[in-house]
């Protein structure tokens, strides 16, 4: 895993593909120097990980929150992913998630292939880099910490909407879901708009 300078934020999103609820995104910043060595060394890709480890390498990394770790949390609304696209939607969590950090980066490193536009007003040198989870210190984190505060919010969103089984699948278009979609009909959290969605 590459370290790179604690003032380069590195982003990752969660929760592009799920057919329910919003897309989140991260920006992180992280000075590897603050951090306990066996902590560093259990970060990867956020999908390599277990769902428990996710949850338990979040919560040590929140308590090194403004002590070697900053980072923000954006989020791209049902609405926007309609209005928008998934795609949009999800730059406009990435330029929130920059917007909300403590401090400003000097660079950002963007997992994946493309970077925020213009538009988002997110104006600092930033760069794509596709399987950046993987690679970078900085964007593991954000996917972890992206990963974990979706699947949070769903969770907490899942008592509102028992019928669903959101707790299990978070949201993705799986046989259940479909199965309780065609049960009980989609709600207001639901992405109408994506064509997996329309063609179930």
């Amino acid at each position: 895993m590459i370290q790179t300078n604690k003032n380069i934020a590195g982003i990752d999103e969660a929760g592009r593909g799920p057919w329910f609820g919003p897309v989140f995104a991260c920006a992180a910043l992280i000075d590897r120097s603050k951090i306990p060595t066996d902590l560093l060394n259990q970060i990867t890709d956020s999908k390599k990980l277990s769902e428990k480890k996710r949850e338990d390498i979040f919560d040590l990394l929140l308590s090194y929150r403004d002590k070697g770790l900053v980072f923000g949390l954006g989020q791209g609304s049902v609405a926007e992913i309609t209005e928008h696209n998934i795609l949009q939607a999800t730059f406009m969590a990435m330029a929130r998630a920059v917007q909300s950090l403590s401090e400003t980066p000097t660079e950002i490193y963007i997992d994946g292939n493309k970077t925020i536009p213009e538009k988002y007003g997110v104006d600092l040198p930033m760069t794509a880099h596709i399987k950046g989870d993987g690679k970078y210190l900085n964007i593991a984190v954000a996917s972890i910490i992206a990963k974990v505060s979706r699947d949070r919010y769903i969770r907490e969103i899942a008592q509102k909407y028992p019928q669903y089984g959101l707790e299990k699948h978070k949201g993705y278009g799986t046989k259940q879901h479909q199965d309780m979609i065609r049960k009980y009909g989609p709600c207001p959290e639901h992405r109408l708009s994506f064509k997996p969605f329309l063609k179930a």
